[in-house]
């Protein structure tokens, strides 16, 4: 995939979360009797602009992406006509203002039980929680799991997929607590696994399942080929369909995997190939072409493997529910994936848990890239997740941020009376610190995983 598709995937993503997290204060203010004066995804100028409605809204476009807004009728920030006092945001009652700044963030939750709701009626193909044998001395390892163990449950909650196996998984890392794992192996023995995550770090990074020794299981595909692609490599060399690639440069092969990989070294090589075909070897030269994607380069012969018809359906799994479990799925997916940015949001400030867990933009538009290469399904998946962290994120007692605007009203609620212009001033001040704080973690963190 190209550079510019992953900027693509994330430019559609938070144009997303955006306009529904806006729309949220938007919506609430019209229904409060507030009068918005512009709705802007993107801050700084307007690159676009056009006047909608009776209040003649302007509707913007604006030069830097990363966030929006919605700017409202107030007194703070210019003169307001006597005939529109009443429509002004800072004239309304405090449980009014608190719902108006209150419904971004929760439109993102929403956005996230909506999109998760549908996925659960639509279903999706998962992998399976089947694991490979795992590396000496990991907490896999010690808890006695084998190759081709299958995952039933964990601490007594059934799962089926492989995402829900990482799930409970970075849950336990972040916590430093041991998991029971019911696994099922190839010769039906049902067996418990006490798995003990207090050593393996709470960072929960690409390497997380790696540390747990909890890698996905690796089948043996024999190198029978199973298609050609036209004009190929392959072709070129007179591979035939059911050909077995016995050997490469006299390499014997165990499976396909070894096959990729030693065909992926040899781009723009001439490669001498061993072959059965029909009871008999015969020995084919081949000239590797060579390919770039992502910006790498690598050998490619252009051959898929012989189709095995069991094996897709003991690694893969379709997630369906009803439509009203799914509704309840959907809720708990949310709630659980919120609670979990918490736990980890304070444990960071507390120092339990790494601060290279903070993502910035270059690492979700990577992440953005991936899933939309993998489906749509993956993708608005991701987007649901990304929508939680923004509403999560929204919700923190910053100044700056909505939560913050909480905090404030929440005192002013508790104490009869607004809070002072300095103590707002001050807040402010300290929250902008905090905010390119967080952000200088952020793309300190995408800068290290990039050239990392």
């Amino acid at each position: 995939m190209t550079v510019l598709f992953y900027i693509g995937a994330f430019a559609l993503a938070l144009g997303i979360l955006i306009t529904v997290h806006e729309l949220g204060h938007y919506s609430v203010a019209r229904l409060c009797g507030v009068k918005v004066l512009r709705f802007s995804i993107g801050f700084g100028r307007p690159l676009w602009m056009r006047r909608y409605g009776a209040d003649r809204t302007e509707w913007a476009l604006s030069v830097f992406p990363l966030g929006g807004y919605v700017k409202m009728l107030d007194e703070r920030e210019g003169e307001v006509a006597a005939e529109e006092l009443h429509r002004a945001f800072n004239r309304q009652s405090v449980g009014r203002r608190f719902a108006i700044v209150s419904a971004g963030p929760i439109a993102n939750f929403l956005l996230a039980i909506l999109v998760y709701w549908g996925l659960f009626i639509h279903g999706m193909e998962e992998p399976r929680p089947l694991l490979a044998g795992p590396a000496a001395g990991t907490p896999a390892a010690v808890a006695g799991i084998a190759d081709g163990d299958l995952v039933r449950s964990i601490d007594g909650k059934a799962i089926s997929s492989s995402q829900d196996l990482r799930w409970h998984v970075a849950k336990a890392a972040i916590e430093k607590r041991m998991l029971l794992l019911e696994t099922i192996n190839e010769r039906n023995e049902i067996s418990t696994r006490r798995l003990d995550l207090s050593s393996i770090g709470g960072d929960v990074d690409a390497q997380l399942m790696e540390r747990a020794g909890l890698m996905p299981y690796r089948p043996r595909i024999a190198t029978v080929i199973g298609s050609i692609a036209e004009g190929s490599a392959a072709a070129r060399a007179g591979l035939q369909m059911g050909d077995r690639i016995l050997s490469i440069d006299r390499h014997p092969l165990a499976d396909w995997t070894e096959l990729v990989g030693l065909v992926r070294e040899r781009g723009g090589r001439t490669v001498d190939l061993e072959v059965e075909r029909a009871g008999t070897r015969i020995a084919l030269p081949a000239t590797v072409a060579t390919v770039e994607e992502g910006g790498e380069r690598f050998g490619r012969l252009g051959i898929g493997p012989q189709p095995d018809p069991g094996l897709r359906e003991r690694l893969f799994v379709e997630v369906k529910h009803g439509v009203v479990e799914s509704l309840g799925l959907a809720v708990g997916q949310t709630w659980d994936t919120a609670l979990f940015s918490l736990r980890a949001f304070g444990r960071m400030i507390t120092g339990e848990l790494s601060w290279k867990n903070l993502s910035g933009p270059v690492t979700i538009a990577d992440y953005a890239g991936q899933s939309a290469a993998m489906g749509v399904d993956h993708y608005i998946k991701f987007i649901a997740l990304i929508s939680i962290s923004l509403g999560v994120l929204n919700l923190l007692p910053i100044p700056l941020l909505d939560g913050g605007h909480l905090m404030y009203y929440t005192i002013e609620f508790l104490k009869g009376g607004p809070v002072s212009a300095r103590f707002m001033e001050i807040g402010q001040q300290l929250g902008l610190a905090l905010l390119l704080m967080l952000m200088a973690f952020a793309f300190y963190n995408d800068i290290n995983r990039l050239f990392g």
